[in-house]
Protein backbone atom coordinates (compact mmCIF):
# COMPACT_ATOMS: atom_id res chain seq x y z
CA UNK A 1 0.00 0.00 0.00
CA UNK A 2 2.84 2.59 -0.58
CA UNK A 3 1.10 5.22 -2.54
CA UNK A 4 -1.76 5.78 -1.05
CA UNK A 5 -2.64 8.85 -2.60
CA UNK A 6 -6.49 7.27 -3.26
CA UNK A 7 -7.07 7.22 0.41
CA UNK A 8 -9.46 10.68 1.43
CA UNK A 9 -8.50 11.46 5.06
CA UNK A 10 -10.24 13.94 6.79
CA UNK A 11 -8.44 17.67 6.62
CA UNK A 12 -7.57 17.48 10.79
CA UNK A 13 -6.26 13.88 10.61
CA UNK A 14 -4.19 14.26 7.18
CA UNK A 15 -2.72 17.49 8.85
CA UNK A 16 -2.41 15.71 12.18
CA UNK A 17 -0.36 12.90 10.15
CA UNK A 18 1.48 15.21 7.76
CA UNK A 19 3.37 16.84 11.46
CA UNK A 20 3.55 13.59 13.19
CA UNK A 21 5.55 12.77 10.11
CA UNK A 22 7.68 15.71 10.59
CA UNK A 23 8.37 14.97 13.93
CA UNK A 24 8.97 11.51 13.64
CA UNK A 25 12.28 12.27 11.62
CA UNK A 26 14.32 12.40 14.53
CA UNK A 27 13.07 8.77 15.23
CA UNK A 28 16.23 6.20 14.43
CA UNK A 29 13.96 2.62 14.99
CA UNK A 30 10.92 1.79 13.23
CA UNK A 31 7.84 3.14 14.45
CA UNK A 32 4.29 2.40 13.33
CA UNK A 33 1.34 4.38 13.51
CA UNK A 34 -1.47 2.24 15.03
CA UNK A 35 -5.23 2.41 16.16
CA UNK A 36 -7.84 4.28 13.58
CA UNK A 37 -5.65 6.49 11.91
CA UNK A 38 -4.14 3.25 10.72
CA UNK A 39 -7.35 1.85 9.89
CA UNK A 40 -7.36 5.37 7.79
CA UNK A 41 -4.28 5.25 6.23
CA UNK A 42 -5.64 1.15 4.88
CA UNK A 43 -8.44 2.87 3.66
CA UNK A 44 -11.20 1.96 6.38
CA UNK A 45 -13.95 4.11 6.90
CA UNK A 46 -13.57 5.00 10.57
CA UNK A 47 -14.87 8.09 10.78
CA UNK A 48 -14.05 10.69 12.95
CA UNK A 49 -10.29 9.64 14.59
CA UNK A 50 -9.87 11.63 17.95
CA UNK A 51 -5.83 11.19 18.00
CA UNK A 52 -3.52 9.52 16.44
CA UNK A 53 -1.59 6.74 18.57
CA UNK A 54 2.24 6.32 17.58
CA UNK A 55 4.12 3.08 18.78
CA UNK A 56 8.29 3.97 19.30
CA UNK A 57 11.20 3.25 21.01
CA UNK A 58 11.37 4.26 24.79
CA UNK A 59 15.06 5.91 22.81
CA UNK A 60 12.98 7.41 20.27
CA UNK A 61 10.29 8.59 22.62
CA UNK A 62 13.21 10.37 24.32
CA UNK A 63 14.63 11.69 20.75
CA UNK A 64 10.79 13.37 20.19
CA UNK A 65 10.78 14.71 23.72
CA UNK A 66 13.69 16.38 23.42
CA UNK A 67 12.63 17.40 19.45
CA UNK A 68 9.52 19.04 21.36
CA UNK A 69 10.55 20.48 24.25
CA UNK A 70 8.09 18.25 26.44
CA UNK A 71 8.83 15.80 28.95
CA UNK A 72 7.55 12.01 28.87
CA UNK A 73 5.54 10.87 31.77
CA UNK A 74 3.64 7.56 32.53
CA UNK A 75 0.32 8.20 31.53
CA UNK A 76 -2.66 7.67 33.91
CA UNK A 77 -3.41 4.23 35.48
CA UNK A 78 -5.67 1.97 32.80
CA UNK A 79 -7.10 -1.37 33.61
CA UNK A 80 -6.25 -2.81 29.79
CA UNK A 81 -3.28 -0.42 28.80
CA UNK A 82 0.26 0.41 29.78
CA UNK A 83 3.11 2.37 28.48
CA UNK A 84 6.64 2.40 29.61
CA UNK A 85 7.04 6.10 28.08
CA UNK A 86 4.47 8.56 27.31
CA UNK A 87 3.98 11.74 25.42
CA UNK A 88 1.05 13.72 24.17
CA UNK A 89 1.72 16.54 21.71
CA UNK A 90 -1.02 19.26 21.01
CA UNK A 91 0.83 21.05 18.41
CA UNK A 92 -1.39 19.51 15.78
CA UNK A 93 -5.20 19.63 14.77
CA UNK A 94 -5.53 16.31 16.55
CA UNK A 95 -3.41 14.88 19.63
CA UNK A 96 -0.69 12.74 18.95
CA UNK A 97 0.29 10.07 21.56
CA UNK A 98 3.74 8.88 21.36
CA UNK A 99 3.89 5.56 23.34
CA UNK A 100 7.30 3.41 23.98
CA UNK A 101 6.93 -0.22 25.84
CA UNK A 102 2.83 -0.01 24.89
CA UNK A 103 1.10 -3.49 26.19
CA UNK A 104 -2.26 -4.52 26.16
CA UNK A 105 -3.64 -6.75 29.61
CA UNK A 106 -4.75 -10.14 28.11
CA UNK A 107 -6.12 -12.29 31.07
CA UNK A 108 -3.93 -11.76 34.46
CA UNK A 109 -1.06 -11.38 31.48
CA UNK A 110 0.08 -7.93 30.10
CA UNK A 111 1.39 -8.20 26.56
CA UNK A 112 3.87 -6.37 24.68
CA UNK A 113 2.29 -4.30 21.32
CA UNK A 114 5.46 -4.74 18.73
CA UNK A 115 4.29 -5.33 15.41
CA UNK A 116 6.15 -7.42 13.45
CA UNK A 117 5.01 -5.75 9.90
CA UNK A 118 5.80 -2.54 8.90
CA UNK A 119 4.00 -1.20 5.95
CA UNK A 120 4.89 2.29 4.06
CA UNK A 121 1.99 4.59 3.12
CA UNK A 122 2.66 7.81 1.37
CA UNK A 123 0.20 10.99 1.80
CA UNK A 124 0.88 14.44 1.52
CA UNK A 125 4.91 13.79 0.12
CA UNK A 126 5.46 11.94 3.38
CA UNK A 127 5.58 8.30 4.30
CA UNK A 128 4.31 7.12 7.23
CA UNK A 129 4.23 3.40 8.70
CA UNK A 130 1.88 1.30 9.37
CA UNK A 131 1.63 -2.72 10.81
CA UNK A 132 0.13 -4.75 7.41
CA UNK A 133 -3.72 -5.42 7.95
CA UNK A 134 -3.92 -8.64 9.20
CA UNK A 135 -1.50 -7.41 12.27
CA UNK A 136 -3.07 -4.15 12.62
CA UNK A 137 -6.89 -5.96 12.60
CA UNK A 138 -5.32 -8.22 15.44
CA UNK A 139 -3.52 -5.68 17.45
CA UNK A 140 -7.25 -3.20 17.62
CA UNK A 141 -8.96 -6.75 18.33
CA UNK A 142 -6.36 -7.16 21.49
CA UNK A 143 -7.75 -4.20 22.87
CA UNK A 144 -11.17 -5.82 22.96
CA UNK A 145 -13.03 -3.00 23.63
CA UNK A 146 -16.75 -2.71 21.84
CA UNK A 147 -15.47 0.39 19.68
CA UNK A 148 -11.86 -1.07 18.73
CA UNK A 149 -13.70 -4.52 17.54
CA UNK A 150 -16.24 -2.26 15.68
CA UNK A 151 -12.95 -0.65 13.73
CA UNK A 152 -11.19 -3.69 13.33
CA UNK A 153 -14.13 -4.56 10.79
CA UNK A 154 -13.65 -1.97 9.10
CA UNK A 155 -10.54 -2.62 8.04
CA UNK A 156 -10.56 -3.44 3.95
CA UNK A 157 -9.86 -7.57 3.99
CA UNK A 158 -6.55 -8.75 1.68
Amino acid sequence: MSGAAHIALPGALHDTLVAAADILAVAREPWWIIASAAIALHGGRVGDVADVDVLTSAADARRIARHLGLELRAPAPHPRFRSELYLAWGGAPLPVEFMAGFAVRSGDAWRAVVPATRQAVQIGGVELHVPKRGELRAIVESFGRPKDLLRAGLLPRD
